[in-house]
């Protein structure tokens, strides 16, 4: 994948590889000794419920997905599923 960005993310649609729309990106958590992206943290979409999709989900609500699920950004983010 090439370059992107923080700045071009900020506020992008996170979408299902299966057409699902699950949220808003939210942040992005990173690992600080190595630098490496872990996972985005996506504001879930109000339309969904959260215990029908398979996803880990921390203290505050937001879906975590490992930033390894990325498949394509675009117009959005999509993610594998």
């Amino acid at each position: 994948m090439s370059d992107i960005l923080a700045e071009n993310l900020s506020g992008k649609a996170v979408m299902g590889s299966d057409g699902t729309e699950l949220g808003m990106l939210y942040n992005i958590t990173m690992n600080l000794k190595t630098g490496e992206l872990s996972s985005l943290v996506v504001e879930p979409d109000e339309q969904i419920d959260p215990k029908t999709v398979d996803l880990e989900i921390d203290e505050d609500g937001h879906f975590e997905l490992p930033v390894n699920r990325v498949q394509a950004v675009k117009d959005y983010i999509v993610v594998q599923r």
